[in-house]
């Protein structure tokens, strides 16, 4: 990497970073599914005995919960872009001796910042509902959640610069995919007990791979097949992204 990939890179991301502390209502807006469902959802499913007692249930559904984060946030990085787009913003940039690649590394990296400080919060407020996750396979689970995040953000990006002018296609393709990849990765019910069309389908999704590495590494199980397939899935989405959403910041904006 070249330093003026580098230096570029961190001017983009202290350009994206700096509205984000004055803006924590925004924040908030991110994580209020993941924290209706931690509140409302988890207690019920702890309180069933369905997947053991009250603190396995909580170690099993935490991690979705953080899946479930990383998927509602970098899923709608996008919009910041395509709002950029609409409004005429983005061309200033272009004509500026930036790197098109440092352009999107730069929004990505502070997606990346703000998933790992949500993902936290989660985790502390999961603790006295009684999660207690190992240590170690917290910093493991941020990690692979991270490189999660980033494939989904290079997405967001990539379909954002193709829904100009109205950004119709964006909205549509990321609420038609957010709930499929939801419901068919397991994060919030077993799919064990599922239909085996159900089973099939969530074979497919490599969200569902990452989940199940989730709470291997949470739990501290770290040589764990699940974690392995996990992890190749997740760098599977983080390159097709990335790649994707730098091929069409050079060429689509």
């Amino acid at each position: 990497m070249s330093a003026k990939l580098v230096r570029d890179t961190a001017t983009v991301f202290s350009r994206e970073f700096a509205p984000v502390p004055r803006e924590p209502v925004g924040l908030l807006f991110t994580m209020g599914q993941p924290l209706v469902f931690l509140f409302l959802f988890g207690p019920m499913l702890s309180g069933t005995g369905a997947l053991g007692d009250g603190g396995a249930s909580w170690q099993w559904f935490v991690p979705g919960i953080l899946v479930m984060l990383c998927l509602s946030g970098p899923m709608s990085a996008g919009y910041s872009l395509l709002v950029e787009l609409i409004g005429g913003s983005m061309e200033r940039m272009l004509v500026t001796p930036l790197s098109r690649t440092a352009m999107l590394v730069g929004r990505t990296m502070k997606e990346f910042v703000i998933l790992l400080a949500q993902a936290v919060l989660i985790i502390a407020l999961a603790v006295p509902l009684g999660f207690r996750p190992n240590p170690g396979g917290v910093l493991a689970g941020l990690a692979l959640l991270t490189v999660l995040g980033v494939g989904l953000g290079g997405f967001s990006f990539a379909l954002a610069i193709a829904s100009r002018p109205g950004g119709e296609l964006f909205f549509g393709v990321t609420q038609m995919a957010m709930f499929p990849l939801m419901l068919l990765s397991g994060l919030l019910l077993p799919l064990d007990s599922g239909p085996s069309w159900l089973r099939a389908a969530a074979a497919l999704n490599p969200v569902s791979y990452v989940v199940e590495a989730e709470r291997a590494l949470f739990a501290g199980r770290f040589m764990e097949s699940p974690v392995l397939y996990g992890l190749l899935c997740a760098c599977a989405v983080a390159a097709a992204g990335l790649a994707l959403g730098i091929r069409a910041m050079r060429r689509g904006v």
